[in-house]
């Protein structure tokens, strides 16, 4: 199927892995961020969705990729409403203060890519689009925001994916 720009949404996913146990006190002020910068992109202009654990208001304590490494996915209506909010608001303290919780990464932590505009993404296809974009460097698949591609650049490489149903354990 061929989206049209308009049916398109920016999925995110970033990982972090910590320096310290999630539990340390050194953590503590990480951890203390989390609910006001979560609301915040709740409540972020283009913000459409993103994954928290069942039960809980983040995604923290899921470990997909090792106990050691942290989650975030996240759809966006537009890449610059993503941009806005990640380097514009209250996230950029995180994004300053990172090296004090999280090891530098030597591969790519981030990846940006194009779903049809209802479809919310499971951690295992974000997953498999971090390491697409590891193994094949950027693509109108899976870029970053300084090799971006377009919602029409990516249209001939979105599929059709039935919306996630209620229960869906690929999305927690």
């Amino acid at each position: 199927m061929t989206a049209s720009v308009h049916a398109a949404h920016l999925a995110q996913l970033n990982v972090a892995t910590l320096s310290l146990p999630f539990d340390d006190p050194r953590v503590a002020p990480f951890v203390e961020m989390l609910d006001p910068v979560n609301a915040a992109a709740d409540g972020a202009p283009g913000f459409v969705w993103r994954l928290v654990e069942e039960g809980t208001a983040d995604a923290t304590g899921l470990r997909p990729m090792g106990e050691d490494v942290i989650v975030n996915l996240s759809v966006w209506q537009t890449q610059e409403a993503l941009w806005d909010y990640a380097y514009r608001s209250g996230h950029l303290e995180v994004m300053r203060r990172r090296r004090e919780w999280f090891k530098r990464h030597v591969e790519a932590h981030l990846v940006l890519w194009w779903v049809p505009a209802g479809h919310l993404p499971t951690v295992g296809e974000a997953l498999d689009r971090l390491a697409e974009l590891r193994a094949h460097g950027p693509s109108p698949r899976a870029f970053t925001f300084a090799s971006s591609y377009t919602a029409a650049e990516a249209a001939p490489h979105l599929q059709a994916v039935p919306p996630v149903q209620a229960g869906d354990s690929a999305v927690v």
